[in-house]
C-alpha cells in the first residue's frame, strides 16, 4: 500500500477543477507527490469515464531525460507492470511505449516536434507540465504552442502546469480564462542552515571536503552534495577517496550517467553504507533521494548563456537564485529533520528567482519552430515571458545566412526539407548538407560530437574524430559513440569514415558566422608560453597556445570559446584548408559599402571594403555615405550606447511621461530608455537625416520629436493632467520636478500662506508632493499635509527662522496671512 502523501488530499478537488474547466495550475510545495500521484489519478478517472482503455492518452513533460524515465519507472512499478504498458517514456534517442500505453512521460523538447507533425494532437486527452518554474526554453515554446492548438483546434485539450513555486499572475495571464488554481502544502521537516563559507585561498572542492567530514562526524543520514558540474563532481571524489576504507559509499549523480547508475543512485545502498551523494542541480526537483538528512550546497550552478557577439552559446557559472537555494535546501528534510550547509557567508544576497532561458539564450531554433508552425512574429502567441526581439532578430539574420529563411520570414525549401532532422537548424543543416555530399556517417560522428560534447583536452575535432571510439564504452565517449548511432539508425547508414576530407567543409555550412583569421603571435598574460591570435568573422578575439598544431593554420573553424569578451581560449576548432575558404573570400573586384557607428569617436564612419564580415582584408574611403545607412548607423549606436542624450527639459517630459504610464496604465506609452530605443524606427529614425555625430544630436530637440510622436489628444491630455507649472497662492507660476518617483513642487513657504489642501494631479490621482523652501531656497519641511504642516510644525519652523530671515513674513496664523514672494518691506512699498 502506499504511503500517504499531501497531494492526496487535494487530488478529488484537481480533478474535479480540471475536468470542469478543461485547464489548471498546480502549485504544490516539494514533497507533496505531485509528479507521480497526479498521473495515475488522472488515469483512474479516465478509465471510469471510458469504455475503451486504448483512449484517453496523457503527456506528462519532464525538463530532463533522468527525470522523465525515473518517474516512468516509478509509476508503472506502482501499477505493478513493467514500464512501457500503461506507463511509458519518449526521449531523446530512446523510447518504451506501446499499444497498451495511456501515458507517457516526454522531454519537453519531444513535444515541440510532436505538435508540428500532428497540431490536433489526435488521441491525447491533455498535457501535465512538471516543473514549470524551471522555465526552459523547450517549456515556454511548448505551452505557447499548445495554448494556440486549444484555442484553434482542440477545445477539448485539457491542460494541467504545475510545480513548486510558480509565477501564478504570468501564467494566469496566458492561460484559459477563469483558470483556477490549486495550492497544495508539502511534506517536510524542520531543516538548520549552516554557512562555511570558502576562503579566498582554497578551491572550491577542498571547502567542500572539510564540510562533508565535519558532517558525517556530526548527523546521521546520507549527504547530498551540490556542485555546478561534472569536473567538481571529479574533483571532490578525489579528495573523498580515503572515505572508502570507513565504510562511506561516496556517488555522482548528473544528467550523463548511464541509467542504471542513476536509479542505483536513487535507492539505498543494499550494503546498507552512508552515501555522499555529489550531484548537479539535477538532484534539485523532479527526483527524490531517498535517505538524505544532510544537504551541503557550493551555492554555484552552471547554466547556457547565448553570446550575440560570437556566436557562441557558453556554460556560465554563477551564484544560484534564492528559490534553488530553498530547493536544495529543502531535500535536506523530506524524510526528517535535516541540515543544510551553505558554501557561502550569511550575508551574501541571492537574487529571487532565476531567469527564464528565453532571455538568454540562441533563438536561432524558436525562430525556425515558429516559422515550420506559420507564425513571422512571436507576438501572435501568448508566452509567459515573450521572446526578447533582439534575440529573435539575431535568430532570424542566423536562420537566413543560412539560407534556411527567406525574407518574408518563411521557411526555404532548404528549411523546410532539414526540418526531417530532429535537431538544432545549423546541425539539421549539416545533415542535409550531408545527404548531398554522401558524407553522412561523418555528419553522424559530428553532430553526435557537438550535441553531447564529449571532455577531452584535444582542441582539434578532426584529430578527435580519428581518435572516435569503436564501441560503448562507459564515459563521455560512449554517449559520443551511442549518440552518432542513434544518428546513423535515423540516416539509414553505417558509422564507416569514409569521406574525413570533408568534415571542415559540412562544418563551414552550418557555421559561417564562427569563422576565424590568423593574425599573430602574443605572449599569453601568465606562465609565460606564447599564443598565437586569431580575430573571429564576428569580430573579438580569441587565442590557441603557439605550440598546437593548429595554430599553424591560417584559417579556424571555432567551434567552443571560455565566452570572455576579450582574450578568450579557443577550447574546440577544425583547421579550415585555404580551398574550402577562397569560395567565400571576397573577388579583387567585390568592395561593400559599410557605414557604422564607430564608439571611440563618438560618429558615423563611412568607408568600402573586401571583408569576411568583420574580416577586412582591404578598405578605402566612402566619398558620400548613404542618408538612410547614415541614420541606421546612428540609431545601431545610440542602440549600443543604451541611452540617449537628453537635455534637462527632456528628463522632465520622460518624467511626465512614465508618471501617467505608471498610473493610467497602457493607454500611455512607456519611456524607459530600452523600450525608446526598442520603438526608435517609429519616432526617432525618419530624424536623424544627416546627423553623423554624437554631439550634433545632443542639440536637437529630443523631447519634441517624442511628444511629437504622441497623437493630439494625448498631448492634449498631457499638459492637463501633467502640468510643467503650478499656480501657488502667491500667483507665482513654479515648474514641478518629475525627475523623481513622485512629482515635487517646490516653493517657497511663504507663497504658500493660506492653502490647506495638498496640490494633485493626474485627474486628482497623485498628490504633489510639496517642499516648503526657505527665503534662500533650501527645504525646511517635506509634506503632503499641508493642513497638518500650518497646525504643527509650522511654528517649530517659524521659531526657528525668524530671527534668521526677519525681513520675511513669519505670521502668526499663516492661513489668514496673504501669500507673498516678496518681503515685507517690498509689500508695504506696494501696497
Amino acid at each position: 500500500m502506499n504511503p500517504a502523501l499531501p497531494i492526496d488530499a487535494v487530488l478529488p478537488t484537481l480533478l474535479q477543477q480540471l475536468s470542469r474547466s478543461g485547464s489548471c495550475l498546480l502549485v504544490a510545495e516539494p514533497g507533496a507527490g505531485k509528479t507521480t500521484r497526479v498521473p495515475l489519478a488522472l488515469l483512474q478517472q479516465i478509465s471510469a469515464q471510458q469504455a475503451s482503455v486504448q483512449q484517453g492518452r496523457w503527456l506528462l513533460l519532464e525538463p530532463r531525460r533522468v527525470a522523465a524515465r525515473l518517474a516512468a519507472g516509478y509509476m508503472a512499478e506502482q501499477l505493478g507492470e513493467a514500464v512501457g504498458q500503461t506507463v511509458g517514456y519518449r526521449v531523446r534517442g530512446e523510447q518504451k511505449i506501446s499499444k497498451a500505453t495511456r501515458l507517457e512521460v516526454v522531454t519537453q523538447g519531444i513535444l515541440t516536434r510532436w505538435l508540428q507533425d500532428d497540431p490536433a494532437l489526435d488521441g491525447v486527452t491533455g498535457i501535465i507540465f512538471d516543473e514549470f518554474h524551471e522555465r526552459s526554453l523547450d517549456a515556454d515554446l511548448g505551452l505557447a504552442l499548445v495554448r494556440d492548438v486549444q484555442q484553434g483546434l482542440r477545445e477539448d485539450l485539457q491542460l494541467l502546469v504545475m510545480s513548486a513555486t510558480l509565477d501564478v499572475p504570468a501564467l494566469l495571464a496566458v492561460m484559459p480564462q477563469d483558470t483556477p488554481v490549486v495550492h497544495c502544502p508539502g511534506r517536510s521537516f524542520p531543516v538548520h542552515l549552516l554557512y562555511r563559507p570558502v576562503a579566498l585561498q582554497d578551491r572550491l572542492e577542498q571547502q567542500a571536503a572539510r564540510v562533508v567530514r565535519e558532517a558525517l562526524q556530526a548527523h546521521a543520514g546520507d549527504l547530498l552534495v551540490f556542485l555546478p558540474g561534472q569536473a567538481e563532481i571529479r574533483r571532490l571524489q578525489r579528495e573523498l577517496q580515503d572515505l572508502a576504507t570507513s565504510g562511506v559509499l561516496v556517488a555522482a549523480l548528473y544528467g550523463q550517467l548511464p541509467l542504471p547508475r542513476q536509479q542505483a543512485v536513487l535507492r539505498p545502498d543494499p550494503e546498507g553504507r552512508r552515501r555522499v551523494i555529489l550531484s548537479t542541480a539535477l538532484a534539485e526537483s523532479s527526483l527524490t533521494v531517498p535517505g538524505v538528512r544532510v544537504v551541503i550546497d557550493a551555492g554555484l550552478e552552471r547554466v547556457p548563456v547565448f553570446q550575440p557577439r560570437s556566436g557562441l552559446t557558453r556554460l556560465d557559472t554563477r551564484r544560484v537564485n534564492r528559490a534553488s537555494a530553498d530547493q536544495r535546501a529543502g531535500r535536506a528534510g523530506r524524510e526528517a529533520e535535516g541540515w543544510c550547509y551553505r558554501l557561502w557567508s550569511a550575508e551574501q544576497l541571492l537574487v529571487p528567482h532565476g531567469e527564464p532561458e528565453i532571455m538568454q539564450a540562441d533563438l536561432s531554433g524558436l525562430v525556425a519552430e515558429l516559422a515550420a508552425w506559420g507564425i513571422k512574429d512571436p507576438q501572435q502567441l501568448d508566452w509567459v515571458t515573450p521572446p526578447p526581439a533582439p534575440a529573435v532578430a539575431v535568430g532570424r539574420q542566423v536562420l537566413q545566412q543560412l539560407g534556411l529563411m527567406d525574407d518574408r520570414m518563411g521557411l526555404t525549401p532548404l528549411g523546410q526539407k532539414a526540418r526531417r532532422w530532429p535537431t538544432d537548424p545549423r546541425l539539421a543543416l549539416l545533415l542535409e548538407k550531408a545527404a548531398e555530399m554522401q558524407a553522412l556517417p561523418l555528419a553522424c560522428w559530428l553532430v553526435a560530437w557537438l550535441e553531447e560534447r564529449p571532455q577531452g583536452d584535444d582542441p582539434d575535432l578532426l584529430h578527435r574524430l580519428e581518435q572516435r571510439p569503436q564501441k560503448a564504452t562507459g564515459g563521455s565517449d560512449g554517449r559520443w559513440y551511442q549518440a552518432a548511432r542513434l544518428w546513423a539508425q535515423r540516416a539509414g547508414c553505417t558509422l564507416e569514415l569514409q569521406r574525413l576530407d570533408v568534415a571542415a567543409e559540412l562544418l563551414l555550412c552550418a557555421y559561417p558566422d564562427r569563422v576565424a583569421l590568423r593574425q599573430g603571435k602574443v605572449e599569453a598574460t601568465s606562465g609565460g608560453a606564447d599564443q598565437v591570435s586569431y580575430k573571429l568573422v564576428r569580430g573579438g578575439q580569441a587565442f590557441l597556445p603557439a605550440s598546437h598544431p593548429l595554430a599553424r593554420s591560417k584559417w579556424l573553424m571555432v567551434l567552443d570559446l571560455d565566452g570572455q569578451a576579450s582574450g578568450a581560449r579557443i577550447y574546440q576548432a577544425v583547421a579550415l584548408p585555404d580551398a574550402v575558404m577562397a569560395p567565400r573570400l571576397p573577388a579583387e573586384s567585390d568592395w561593400q559599402v559599410r557605414v557604422y557607428w564607430e564608439a571611440s569617436q563618438q560618429r558615423v564612419v563611412g568607408e568600402e571594403v573586401q571583408a569576411l564580415g568583420a574580416l577586412v582584408f582591404a578598405r578605402r574611403p566612402l566619398q558620400q555615405m548613404p542618408a538612410e545607412a547614415v541614420a541606421r548607423a546612428l540609431l545601431e549606436g545610440l542602440r549600443e550606447r543604451g541611452k540617449l542624450p537628453w537635455s534637462e527639459a527632456d528628463l522632465q517630459l520622460l518624467g511626465r511621461l512614465k508618471l501617467l504610464q505608471r498610473v493610467l496604465g497602457d493607454s500611455w506609452p512607456e519611456v524607459s530608455e530600452a523600450a525608446l530605443l526598442a520603438r526608435a524606427e517609429s519616432w526617432l529614425l525618419p530624424r536623424l537625416q544627416g546627423i553623423t555625430r554624437l554631439e550634433q544630436l545632443q542639440k536637437m530637440p529630443l523631447g519634441q520629436w517624442l511628444l511629437d510622436s504622441l497623437d493630439w489628444s494625448q498631448q492634449q491630455a498631457l499638459a492637463r493632467l501633467a502640468p510643467v507649472q503650478w499656480r501657488v497662492p502667491s500667483g507665482s507660476c513654479i515648474n514641478l520636478d518629475y525627475s523623481g518617483e513622485e512629482p515635487v513642487l517646490a516653493v517657497k513657504l511663504q507663497e504658500m500662506f493660506g492653502q490647506t489642501t495638498t496640490p494633485v494631479i493626474v485627474d486628482g490621482r497623485v498628490p504633489l508632493l510639496v517642499h516648503l523652501l526657505s527665503p534662500a531656497r533650501r527645504p525646511v519641511q517635506v509634506t503632503r499635509d499641508l493642513a497638518g504642516f500650518w497646525a504643527g510644525s509650522y511654528f517649530e519652523v517659524r521659531k526657528e527662522l525668524k530671527g534668521r530671515y526677519p525681513k520675511h513674513p513669519w505670521p502668526d496664523d499663516p492661513l489668514q496671512a496673504m501669500a507673498t514672494a516678496r518681503t515685507k518691506k517690498a509689500q508695504q512699498q506696494s501696497g
